[in-house]
């Protein structure tokens, strides 16, 4: 990564092609649902569908050197907790480009970073599809763990 911050017209340039490429997968109603942008901050809200999690926001955060993006996964564990913190991390070692982690409410987040450098159409496709894969993935065995005894109480309905 380079020591130095990108010049504003490159930071310009990548606010330009993050923009439209989330406004190409916008309009070819791929997994992104919709597309918040909020230039003050250099940040985009973009919520995309999934299967086993109905739908998920991902925060794209441009910064002078790194786009940060982030996704609230799940809330704190009920039960299980060292279980399910134990299966996360463990995902973790099988993630690229992305990990879970604790936030300060004890929710369970989703994220990464990529160096400015190396944004482009592909690269934003691979950030998205891997958010996507992890939350499919791991989504559903997190929670039956993290609300053990929720899921035991509808199965008998």
């Amino acid at each position: 990564m380079s020591e130095l911050p990108i010049s504003p017209e490159r930071l310009s340039e990548l606010t330009e092609v993050i923009s439209g490429w989330l406004d190409n997968q916008l309009s070819s109603k791929t997994l992104v649902q919709s597309v918040e942008h909020n230039q003050n901050e250099s940040r985009w809200y973009v919520r995309i569908s999934g299967e086993d999690k109905d739908n998920s926001m991902v925060l794209f955060t441009l910064g002078q050197r790194t786009l940060h993006f982030e996704t609230y996964f799940m809330p704190s564990p009920e039960e299980n907790r060292q279980d399910v913190f134990q299966y996360l991390l463990r995902k973790n070692s099988k993630l690229y480009g992305v990990s879970f982690g604790v936030g300060s409410e004890e929710a369970v987040y989703l994220s990464g970073q990529i160096n400015s450098e190396v944004i482009s159409s592909g690269t934003l496709d691979w950030v998205l599809g891997t958010i996507y894969k992890a939350i499919e993935e791991c989504f559903k065995p997190a929670l039956r763990l993290g609300f053990a005894s929720r899921f035991k109480n509808n199965h008998s309905d």
